[in-house]
C-alpha cells in the first residue's frame, strides 16, 4: 500500500467542516445548515437526530450535491470524502461517485421512485452508470439485490411499477438502489418513515447487516430516539441549523447534556415507568427567515434559559472526554453552578 493509500485509510471516511447552506428567500440568503462539523469512519453509524427544521436533510443534501438548483447552496465549509476535497466537483465529477462510492436513502420512496418505470429498470439505471454490464447481466443483478433486501418473488417484483408494492417494500427497493453498487458510505434519511414496527425492525436489521459485511459507513438522520439507541456508534443532535450536542450514543442515552437532548429524551415513553403524561417541547423550532443571530437558538424554549443566553451565543465545547455540547451551563467561560442537573 502506497503512503497517500496509507493516510486515505486512517482519514474519515467522511468529513465535514464548517458547512454553511443558505437558501435565498426573497433574494435574500438564510442558513439552513450553519457550521456543522463532523466525521463518519469506516463501518461506523452516526445518528443526526433532531425536530423537523433542524436541517437534517438539507446537510444530507449538501454532502451529496442535491440541493435545489437556484435556490440551495453551499456558502462556506468544506467535505472531504475518502480523504478527498469533493466540495468543488462539478456534476460529471459528483455523477462518478454518487451513487457508487457514496449513495443515499431518501424519505419517502413514493415521492423518490419514478412511478412510469419499472422497478427492475430503475435499478438497472443504477447499475449501467456505473458498471459495463449487458441488459441480461443488470437484470440478473437487479433480481439479486431484491432478493437480498428481503423481497419475496424479486423475479416478478422487478417488471412491477412502485405503485404496485407496499411502503415497506419500496423501502427496500430504495436500500437494493442504494447499495447496487456496495458504496463505501451511505447516508439513509428516514428510512423507516411511516413503516409499521415490525418492518422498521426489519429495515434496521437490513441496513446493520449490509453495513457490517461492507465496513461501509451510515449517515442515519432520524427523529426517533429510538432507532439510534438500536442502531448508531456515536449521536449527533441538531437544532435549528447548529450541533447542539455530539457524543458516542451511550453517552447521549446515560448522560445527556443539552436541555433539547433533556427534553426529547423526557419525550420518550418508557416500558419501566407509570407515566400518565409524557413530557413535550414548548414552541417550534424558528422558520428561518426569524433564526437568532445572536445567543442561543433553543433559549425561548429552553426551561433553564438565561438573560445571557439571547446575549451570547454558545460553542460547541468538549465538556467530557468525547462529549461535546454547545451550551453556557457547560461553558467553562461562562460556569453556572446549580443549574446543571
Amino acid at each position: 500500500m502506497s503512503k497517500s493509500e496509507q493516510s486515505k485509510a486512517k482519514a474519515p471516511l467522511l468529513e465535514v467542516k464548517g458547512l454553511e447552506t443558505s437558501f435565498s428567500i426573497e433574494g435574500k440568503d438564510y442558513n439552513a445548515v450553519d457550521g456543522v462539523s463532523f466525521t463518519v469512519d469506516r463501518g461506523k453509524v452516526v445518528g443526526i437526530v433532531g425536530e423537523s427544521g433542524c436541517g437534517k436533510s438539507v446537510m444530507s443534501l449538501s454532502v451529496m450535491q442535491l440541493l435545489p438548483k437556484g435556490i440551495g447552496k453551499i456558502r462556506n465549509g468544506e467535505v472531504l470524502f475518502d480523504g478527498e476535497e469533493i466540495q468543488s466537483f462539478n456534476e460529471k465529477q459528483m455523477n462518478q461517485i454518487r451513487g457508487k462510492d457514496m449513495a443515499m436513502i431518501f424519505q419517502e420512496p413514493m415521492t423518490s421512485l419514478n412511478p412510469v418505470f419499472t422497478i427492475g429498470y430503475q435499478i438497472e439505471e443504477v447499475l449501467h452508470n456505473h458498471f459495463k454490464l449487458s441488459k441480461k447481466e443488470a437484470r440478473n443483478k437487479s433480481v439479486q439485490l431484491l432478493s437480498a433486501v428481503g423481497i419475496p418473488r424479486a423475479a416478478k417484483i422487478v417488471d412491477e411499477y412502485p405503485h404496485q408494492l407496499s411502503g415497506g417494500m419500496r423501502q427496500r427497493v430504495m436500500i437494493a438502489m442504494a447499495i447496487a453498487c456496495q458504496p463505501k458510505l451511505l447516508i439513509a434519511d428516514e428510512p423507516t418513515t411511516a413503516l409499521d414496527v415490525t418492518v422498521q425492525a426489519q429495515i434496521l436489521e437490513l441496513l446493520k447487516d449490509i453495513q457490517t459485511k461492507n465496513d461501509m459507513g451510515i449517515v442515519l438522520i432520524t427523529h426517533d430516539l429510538g432507532v439510534v439507541a438500536e442502531s448508531c456508534d456515536e449521536v449527533i443532535v441538531m437544532y435549528a441549523g447548529k450541533i447542539v450536542e455530539k457524543t458516542d450514543v451511550e453517552s447521549l442515552f446515560t448522560k445527556p447534556k443539552h436541555p433539547y437532548t433533556k427534553l426529547m429524551m423526557g419525550s420518550i415513553p418508557r416500558l419501566e415507568e407509570d407515566t400518565e403524561k409524557l413530557e413535550t417541547i414548548k414552541g417550534i423550532v424558528p422558520s428561518l427567515t426569524k433564526m437568532p443571530q445572536v445567543g442561543c437558538r433553543f433559549a425561548n424554549r429552553c426551561p433553564k434559559a438565561m438573560p445571557e443566553c439571547t446575549e451570547i451565543t454558545p460553542q460547541l465545547e468538549e465538556n467530557e472526554q468525547g462529549h461535546e455540547v454547545a451550551c453556557l451551563l457547560y461553558e467553562t467561560s461562562h460556569p453556572k453552578e446549580g443549574v446543571l442537573g
